[in-house]
């Protein structure tokens, strides 16, 4: 049942989802409201409460040199997955796609929906800071903002709404006047994303031959003998070619046109009707 493959899709969507807040800036201005100074953000994958440790509980270099975490800062982690009915399809879907030399099909069966969770954590000694991070990333959800990822060759330009649920903020009053003051600003947000079973590999079907119903007793063949019977029997025979009655080329070996070949048959009986209703 199970076998080995790995399309990369959740990595690929949590990587989307972080660059949303790769490039936030903090803005520090003067008494007249001109800018003095721009500090790009750090980004970076985690916890929050591992960040505040660190804020916390400065290092010890090898120098001797104590050094505690700057500020401002941001995180996010994933912090939960759940599986969302409402946007099931058929399972037995497929998406296909032809490899560039036209002899393999590569395809899989529909995608799995699923709700990924993020928490995104702004760290700001200052609430100005704070205030200046939170007006660059909400004018941008309405709740929500979408973001478009290449999964693979099959699935390619996957829209993913990635929805903001709640904002929070906290300040840290505990502690003596010699503790470092620190605002923390949360964020929850719930990507829609999905995920993606193995990709399989398949010829091109390049001719099909289709025979419909042989007749039974008491049916005979106009034009030819009762009682025929097996593939001669057939009331109509189709060969399909991949490229239709044109027979325009298409780079496929063997190619063939359409086909077809048809027999009426009609029943005998004492009214003298046949099977399309028609007077014999």
């Amino acid at each position: 049942m199970f076998e080995v493959f790995y399309n990369q899709a959740i990595r690929k969507m949590t990587v989307a989802f972080g660059s949303l807040f790769n490039n936030v800036y903090v803005q520090r201005l003067d008494s007249s409201g001109a800018e003095t100074s721009r500090i790009r953000v750090p980004l970076g994958y985690g916890p929050k409460e591992k960040y505040i440790r660190r804020l916390r509980e400065a290092s010890t270099l090898g120098d001797s040199r104590d050094v505690e975490i700057t500020l401002p800062r941001m995180s996010f982690e994933m912090s939960s997955a759940l599986y969302d009915p409402s946007r099931k399809k058929n399972t037995l879907q497929q998406r296909f796609i032809s490899h560039s030399n036209n002899n393999k099909v590569f395809n899989n069966y529909t995608e799995v929906p699923y709700d990924f969770n993020f928490s995104v954590s702004a760290m700001v000694k200052f609430m100005e800071d704070g205030l200046c991070i939170l007006e660059q990333v909400l004018p941008y959800f309405t709740p929500e903002f979408t973001i478009t990822v290449n999964i693979s060759d099959i699935n390619q330009k996957i829209d993913i709404p990635v929805i903001l649920n709640s904002v929070e903020i906290n300040e840290d009053y505990e502690g003596d006047f010699e503790s470092r003051r620190m605002i923390i600003i949360d964020l929850d947000f719930t990507a829609k994303s999905y995920v993606y079973g193995p990709t399989k590999t398949s010829g091109i079907i390049q001719k099909a031959i289709t025979t419909i119903f042989e007749p039974s007793d008491g049916f005979y063949y106009e034009g030819g003998s009762a009682g025929v019977s097996g593939t001669e029997g057939a009331k109509s025979k189709v060969t399909v070619g991949v490229t239709g009655p044109s027979g325009a080329s298409s780079g496929v070996d063997n190619f063939t046109g359409y086909t077809t070949n048809t027999r009426v048959y009609g029943m005998t009986g004492s009214d003298g009707i046949s099977l399309d209703g028609t007077n014999l």
